[in-house]
Parts: C-alpha cells; sequence; structure tokens
C-alpha cells in the first residue's frame, strides 16, 4: 500500500512539472524583433491599407496582446469588417467593458483647449475614419499632474511637452497606460474630424 502511495505521490510530481514546464514554454521572449513582427501582423489584421503609426512600445504592446489576445483580435476585427464611414457617432459595445468602441465627429480643439492625459485601466487605439489631427505623444516616468486620478473616467491630466504626429485615416495610433497623449487637436483649419476610439482592457 505504501509503495501505491509514493507512486501516486511521484505520478502528481511529474505532471505537476510538466505542467509547470509546458506553461513556462509557452511564455514568449519578447525581443525587439519579435515584437515588431507581432506589431506589424497586428497592423494587417486591421487593414491592409492602414499603417501602424510609430513610436509605440511593441514589446508592452506584444506582451498585452499575447495574455490578452481575444481582446485586440475583436478591436482589430470592429475596424477591417465594418463600413466606419457610414456608422454614427456613439458608443458601440464590442466585449461588454472588456473592449469597446467610441465614435465621435466634430471639429477639433485648438493647442490651448487640449490636455494630456494618461489612463490605467485601458490602452487606447485611436483612429481618423475622415480628416485628419495632431496627436501628442510622450512616455515619461515624473509628470506634473493637473487633475488627479479618476477611477470612474479612468484618466488623469498632466503638463508636458511632447512630440506630435499627423492622425489620418491612412494610419492608427496604440496607446498603453505608459503612453501620455494629447489627441483631437487641429491640424490646420477647423473641419470636422471624425474619430474612432477602442478602449481596450489592460492585464497587469
Amino acid at each position: 500500500m505504501k509503495h501505491l502511495s509514493a507512486y501516486k505521490s511521484l505520478c502528481l510530481l511529474i505532471a505537476f512539472l510538466l505542467t509547470n514546464s509546458l506553461c513556462i514554454a509557452q511564455q514568449t521572449k519578447w525581443t525587439d524583433k519579435n515584437a515588431n513582427e507581432l506589431y506589424n501582423s497586428y497592423a494587417l489584421a486591421i487593414g491592409t491599407k492602414i499603417k501602424a503609426h510609430a513610436p509605440v512600445d511593441v514589446i508592452a504592446f506584444a506582451k498585452q496582446y499575447e495574455t490578452n489576445k481575444a481582446a485586440w483580435d475583436k478591436a482589430a476585427a470592429f475596424i477591417h469588417d465594418r463600413n466606419l464611414q457610414m456608422m454614427a457617432p456613439g458608443k458601440y459595445p464590442i466585449d461588454g467593458d472588456n473592449v469597446y468602441a467610441i465614435i465621435t465627429e466634430g471639429p477639433p480643439k485648438q493647442l490651448d483647449t487640449a490636455g494630456w492625459e494618461g489612463h490605467r485601466k485601458y490602452a487606447d487605439l485611436h483612429y481618423v475614419i475622415k480628416g485628419k489631427e495632431k496627436i501628442g505623444l510622450v512616455t515619461v516616468d515624473v509628470l506634473k499632474v493637473t487633475k488627479p486620478y479618476d477611477e470612474t473616467k479612468d484618466v488623469e491630466n498632466y503638463y508636458t511637452n511632447g512630440k506630435f504626429y499627423t492622425a489620418t485615416p491612412n494610419n492608427f495610433f496604440i496607446f498603453l497606460p505608459s503612453d501620455i497623449h494629447q489627441a483631437n487637436m487641429s491640424a490646420g483649419g477647423n473641419n470636422p474630424v471624425k474619430k474612432l476610439v477602442i478602449k481596450i482592457r489592460v492585464v497587469k
């Protein structure tokens, strides 16, 4: 009987070690090269005519994608499978509170009225459906907070300076919680901009 118990314990130990080894093996060791390959593949899933805009922390993106693949794939499919030009402004559920889309349309903000912001619960995917706007980005550890974090809105505002890029229907931007951004700014003139933002819950 003792031999049987010892044999059973040994089998359980071996099963645990095999399962643990399999889990470890499934965790990808991300490098700039394979993370960039994944990021570019994700861009193709969104649309062959829409480019992924740099810069982005591709390794941080790859880790989020690997741990929450279904959510990110649903976000890509929302853009790829729908005629966004025909969709009305509003909020569109994709996967409950885990993934949802917001479409807005209106004049862009002027620089002096736009604030820098960051999120903790969600990553942002920004895509301009029609028109163009300026988007600012900065990734830093120390910022001057102008409005403390509001958990209900998942936003904190800052005073800082960053680099600015032009967002058009030809590109999309991804902002992770480490990316402080300033969006919806005028790229010249006051022409209306139709804009999509998809919120994807981050995994910590």
